[in-house]
């Protein structure tokens, strides 16, 4: 195992420290937030806006990278990132944060873009898996502990802005410090979105669903907890609890997709969340024991659905096609992301704090019906032409380098761009992953693949078929 990370190491602890500093940011803002008189609606954008700018990131950051290399474009993302934080302390107004908060997701999904593309050609093909688990453990330990960091000052202070924005800015100092060798320059991907719905409606349908539900969940979940009388320390055990939980419901529920027709998991998911958050719907003005148990149900069964929609879309994708799936996924999921926080947010207007579960469980219940839906109109597929869910784990939380230029004539990757090997001996840098919302293989740059061509026996029968 050592000789395994050793490799990556620095890396891995630059992703520790920025992680650290990104939780911390991310449930100190809304907090502080509501203490500046802001509106449930203006908090709502804030994390539209973030996610906003994630999208904007994945989409435009392979150009940056590709221009000063990246280690320079990691430091100066750092280096905003960071700045961003305590710009946030100054200027104490929702039309100077939403901005600034479009910035951020843009950084860091540059960042992630940066980090995960590095792991994927460090690590071999032998210990990729391990590589790729300690990097997971790491994202959810860090994750965790910036959240509860919220204990250790007042958010109407400046410590925890202060506190968040060190963290981010030594980030930089292990990779800039670092001997390893950059990796090869990113390539891009052309996604196809109706075409990604045709081969699988359950998981691009879900990947959106989710977006709204978990935006939503991020972006207001510290206000919901603040609204309902709790202390800081509250607020901080409620996150956690839900993203530790999530964490544990991954693989069980991961396995039994692997057993079952995947889309009775995601109903069964969907329910379990939809359930969960009508509970917390409902005791909103009752802080309990009863509402971190609601908190902790509620991450089990909403923060996984998003790898299981993943899943269910890994096993209708044709040879070659996980990179353009992984980067449809996450448009979609950036897509809810950008407008579930303003809905729940007018929702809590409306209805109090509760309105944000309650808005969540609509969703959820929606999504069950569908997949109910689609369950009647199509058969599963057959055990052998499904994949495994841990393949997709990586796929759910892709970070994937868009080129909306990909395939039109005369758009041609730069000069010795390459992509290095996969576990499959396929290219894969086209796509890099990262936390989260958290490769099997990858396509050719700019593949356009005749839909009427593919092969219909083996493991990869025609959608219609599916």
């Amino acid at each position: 195992m050592t000789k395994a990370i050793a490799p990556v190491s620095a890396l891995l602890l630059s992703v520790a420290i920025l992680l650290m500093g990104n939780g911390l940011q991310g449930t100190l803002l809304p907090v502080r937030a509501q203490i500046e008189s802001f509106s449930a609606f203006d908090i709502g954008i804030l994390g539209s806006a973030y996610f906003l700018g994630f999208a904007a990131g994945c989409l435009l950051g392979p150009f940056m990278v590709r221009r000063v290399g990246h280690i320079r474009a990691f430091t100066a993302m750092v280096s905003i990132a960071s700045t961003t934080v305590l710009a946030h302390v100054v200027l104490l107004d929702p039309y100077a944060w939403w901005p600034l908060r479009a910035v951020t997701g843009f950084c860091f999904a540059v960042l992630y873009m940066i980090i995960e593309s590095w792991l994927n050609e460090r690590a071999t093909n032998e210990n990729r898996g391990l590589v790729f688990s300690v990097y997971t453990i790491i994202n959810l330990t860090v994750l965790t502990i910036g959240q509860m960091m919220m204990v250790l000052g007042k958010p109407s202070d400046f410590l925890l802005f202060a506190l968040s924005s060190i963290l981010v800015s030594l980030a930089a100092v292990p990779v800039a410090m670092s001997k390893s060798q950059e990796p090869a320059p990113l390539i891009t991907v052309r996604v196809r979105i109706k075409y990604l719905y045709r081969i699988s409606p359950v998981g691009a349908a879900g990947s959106f669903v989710v977006g709204l539900t978990n935006g939503s969940f991020w972006s207001l979940a510290p206000f919901y907890a603040q609204l309902s009388g709790t202390t800081t320390t509250g607020i901080a055990l409620f996150m956690s609890t839900a993203v530790i939980a999530g964490a544990a419901g991954q693989w069980p529920l991961g396995h039994l997709s692997d057993k079952w027709d995947r889309r009775k998991v995601i109903v069964i998911t969907s329910v379990g969340a939809a359930a969960a958050g009508l509970g917390l719907g409902l005791v909103v003005r009752s802080w309990s024991m009863e509402t971190f148990a609601l908190s902790m149900l509620f991450g089990a069964f909403a923060l996984p659905l998003y790898a299981l929609c993943a899943a269910h879309m890994n096993d209708f994708v044709e040879p070659g096609g996980f990179v353009e799936a992984s980067s449809g996924l996450l448009l979609l999921y950036a897509g809810g992301a950008v407008v579930g926080p303003i809905i729940a947010s007018v929702a809590m207007r409306g209805m109090g704090p509760g309105g944000l579960f309650v808005f969540t469980a609509v969703a959820h219940a929606a999504m069950a019906m569908f997949a109910i839906y689609r369950m009647t109109s199509r058969a599963a597929p057959p055990e052998s032409a499904r994949g495994k869910f841990a393949d997709a784990l990586r796929m759910a939380s892709a970070v994937s380098v868009v080129d909306t230029m990909a395939g039109s004539p005369g758009h041609e990757h730069p000069a010795g761009a390459s992509a290095p090997a996969s576990q499959n001996g396929q290219p894969a840098g086209e796509a890099v992953t990262a936390p989260g919302p958290e490769t099997r293989g990858g396509t050719a740059h700019g593949e356009n693949i005749n839909e009427d061509d593919r092969q219909t026996d083996g493991d990869h029968p025609k959608p219609e078929d599916r």
